[in-house]
């Protein structure tokens, strides 16, 4: 069975431990060459990595002859200029999340791959992570009923960065298509259309509290799914302790979790009380890459694509465009 050749394009932080490594751990996959604008820092990682190649110029990495599929791992802002040369050149895409600066480049991502007949994949991948696997069988297996509601409340401090007036790209709303909001809760919000289906309405309420960056720092938002259950988040960046809780109430219980924190995952019925603690694996897009591969080989199909995140990303303007 042949070897998938992984190329990265960005090769920055994010790559460093959450994803670069599994791709050489996944069973058919390799990492082959990473591309960064900086030459010294691309040249940097690739020894540090084993990567055999690398390079500073990202066309030279999608027309390397040994690159099957690119990781598109830079801000937003790139994502849709880099993911149709992947496109043009007939090759598989990952991009990192959020898929694009906005719906309408997201629609346009999609399209494009559909023609080429190309898989794209979005870098959701707690779609993939057991402990999220885990409460979606408990919502299959009926074991709190129907949902009737689900609440995330989610705070963070402010940044250090930020208090102290550096520039980040995270919250330059050109490059990032928003703030911390859009950077942390896509997360959170994808897994919600995983475990709960798609939106039916949402609206939000957004301001910037601090004014220490142009995005905005506190987000409220009530929405509604398909199938009737209600939903409402608060996000804050700008609170005194840190805080990040999920509970969805069925008509016959409760299951509780964190989108980001690794503690256990809870379910709470009249006939009984579980507590969960299901590790992350070591390099935690492992899962997502595997069943990537899994994909491209077999068909077996994937949780993370173009289509599903662009879900994310329409939910998420429609609760800032207010």
């Amino acid at each position: 069975m042949r070897q998938i050749g992984w190329g990265i394009i960005g090769c920055g932080n994010v790559t460093e431990l959450k994803s670069g490594p599994a791709f050489n751990k996944v069973e058919h996959s390799s990492l082959v060459a990473v591309m960064r604008r900086d030459a010294a820092k691309a040249e940097d990682y690739a020894k540090r990595h084993l990567v055999p190649r690398w390079y500073s110029d990202a066309l030279q990495l999608i027309n390397d002859p040994a690159v099957d599929a690119v990781y598109i791992a830079t801000p937003p802002d790139s994502h849709k200029a880099y993911a149709l040369l992947v496109a043009a050149a007939g090759k598989i895409c990952c991009v990192e999340k959020p898929m694009a600066l906005n719906t309408a480049e997201c629609i346009e991502m999609t399209e494009v791959f559909e023609q080429k007949q190309l898989p794209l994949y979005v870098a959701y991948y707690r779609r993939s992570l057991p402990r999220f696997l885990k409460i979606k069988e408990w919502l299959e297996q009926d074991l709190i009923g129907a949902p009737r509601q689900v609440q995330w409340s989610f705070s963070r401090t402010p940044n250090t960065a930020d208090l102290a007036g550096q520039y980040n790209w995270r919250t330059d709303p050109a490059k990032a298509g928003g703030g911390y909001f859009v950077d942390l809760a896509s997360h959170g919000l994808d897994l919600l259309l995983y475990l709960l289906g798609d939106i039916a309405t949402v609206q939000g309420i957004t301001t910037n509290q601090q004014q220490l960056y142009a995005a905005e720092d506190a987000v409220t938002a009530v929405w509604q799914f398909q199938s009737g259950c209600l939903g409402a988040g608060f996000w804050n960046f700008a609170a005194a302790e840190r805080n990040d809780k999920v509970v969805i109430y069925g008509s016959k219980g409760r299951i509780e979790f964190s989108v980001f924190e690794q503690e256990p995952v809870q379910l709470f019925t009249k006939e009984q009380q579980l507590s969960l603690d299901v590790p992350h694996p070591e390099n935690i897009q492992f899962y997502h890459i595997q069943a990537m591969v899994s994909d491209i080989l077999h068909g077996s199909g994937h949780p993370s694509t173009g289509k599903t995140a662009l879900k994310a990303s329409w939910m998420m303007e429609q609760i800032l465009k207010n």
